[in-house]
């Protein structure tokens, strides 16, 4: 889904201006409490102004501000530790609609606060352990909206996208650059219970920021997605990716599958989750491999009192030379959150994992832990475990996050610490 119930934004647009109410509790990890199926409405359109001028005019200005101390112990040699002190701002307006049209300019700025003790990806300090945030400001939005047909909502131009829980389509929101995306969205909600979702994609601006060499993918990537929840039982998905990088055409590929994903009353105040979703990925355009691989995922769990906990397993398959590829996921929210899979290992992955997640006193808290092994031959790659602790309020969002991953046989051992704080309006 375009804009999904707890991923960042309800918006509104015309001519170049615009802003976004970024509505997403900062860092809300995993697939347990993420946005798991569409609504089946599209976001209330914004207000209509009788001219172009109170359009402009009668638009709403927007500001999001989050302060970000992270931490990374990297067991690699000769790294050192990174701790990183930055403020990302958020500053845009979003116009009213005129005859259907309606635009949002954004803009975004991520400072460093104090001395860089951390490699960036971009300022050279490759001594220190990574943490994805450079500095640097750059538009975030610009997108031209259009509601002017029934039951539809179309953009074009640079915006944030999202579909379901963010595993192959996500703006990656946990960095402080988030990943944005270049082209034209269409949403259809005209048939009953049903979402249409197509987009051909022509840019990614990625989390590394315009500075870097890999900040942008050019792309030339049609997506199609198609979810009814018109049953009790849950929502089915069907999706098409066909993802052409032309700057990286080895993460170039074909992916077709669907998703099942429910939730039953099973007794008072207790209901039994399950999800599970099948797709195929094949080579595609310009990629000099050629692979045919099986990306699974099973999830069951119960909700008891507020409280959730999920058991689930998810495979990105491998044939022993070629792995399974997610490039505009966001990766951060899978496969533990030391982001030691963000490129899936040539022998593929296998993620058993538990996490338990509630709110206690308005505090919202969840744990997770993971076990990791080969798809292609079974190795134990090592084991994570993570908490994260976050409390909104008003206009504000306060959190602590921890991961810690123990190394076998891939990588290092690595430990992150994240703290926060957000202000939104």
């Amino acid at each position: 889904m375009l804009e999904s119930k707890y991923s960042a934004l309800s918006i509104t647009v015309l001519s170049g201006l615009l802003f976004a109410q970024d509505g997403w509790a900062v860092g809300t990890p995993a697939m347990t409490i993420w946005p798991q199926s569409p609504s089946g409405k599209l976001p209330a359109p914004a207000a209509s102004a009788d001219t172009v001028e109170s359009a402009v005019t009668g638009g709403k200005v927007s500001l999001n501000m989050r302060y970000r101390y992270e931490s990374v112990e990297d067991g690699s040699i000769p790294a050192k530790n990174g701790h990183a002190s930055t403020l990302r701002t958020r500053l845009g307006y979003s116009t009213a609609n005129y005859q259907g049209v309606g635009a949002l300019l954004e803009m975004e700025n991520i400072s460093v606060l104090g001395d860089e003790h951390y490699n960036s990806t971009v300022n050279g300090l490759t001594k220190f352990s990574t943490i994805a945030d450079p500095k640097g400001t750059e538009i975030n939005q610009a997108y031209l909206s259009y509601v002017g047909i029934s039951d539809t909502l179309a953009k074009f131009g640079r915006q944030r996208f999202t579909l379901d829980n963010h595993r192959w389509i996500g703006n990656s929101d946990w960095r402080q650059d988030e990943q944005t995306f270049d082209g034209l969205t269409v949403v259809n909600t005209s048939l009953p219970d049903t979402r249409v979702t197509y987009a051909n994609i022509y840019g990614v601006e990625r989390v590394f920021g315009p500075s870097s060499p890999v900040g942008r993918f050019s792309s030339d990537s049609n997506i199609i997605n198609v979810a009814y929840s018109g049953w009790n039982v849950g929502t089915l998905i069907g999706y098409s990716y066909l993802i052409d990088l032309k700057n990286a055409p080895t993460f170039s590929s074909s992916t077709y599958g669907g998703r099942f994903i429910g939730k039953h009353a099973v007794g008072t105040g207790v209901d039994a989750l399950y999800t599970l979703e099948f797709a195929r990925q094949s080579d595609y355009a310009n990629n000099p491999a050629k692979f045919n691989l099986d990306y699974s995922l099973i999830e069951i769990g119960g909700l008891v009192n507020g409280i959730t906990g999920t058991l689930g397993y998810e495979t990105l398959g491998s044939d022993g030379v070629h792995a399974l590829q997610t490039p505009l996921a966001t990766l951060h929210a899978a496969n533990g959150w030391a982001d030691k899979f963000l490129t899936t290992p040539a022998t593929g992955l296998q993620d058993t994992y538990v996490s338990l997640a509630g709110t206690i006193n308005s505090v919202k808290v969840m744990g997770v832990y993971h076990q990791f092994s080969a798809d292609s031959g079974g190795a134990n790659y090592g084991n994570e475990w993570g908490v994260h602790v976050w409390y909104p309020f008003a206009k504000y969002t306060v959190g602590v996050k921890y991961a810690d991953y123990s190394a076998k046989t891939f990588s290092f051992d690595t430990k992150k610490l994240w703290l926060y704080g957000e202000y939104k309006f």
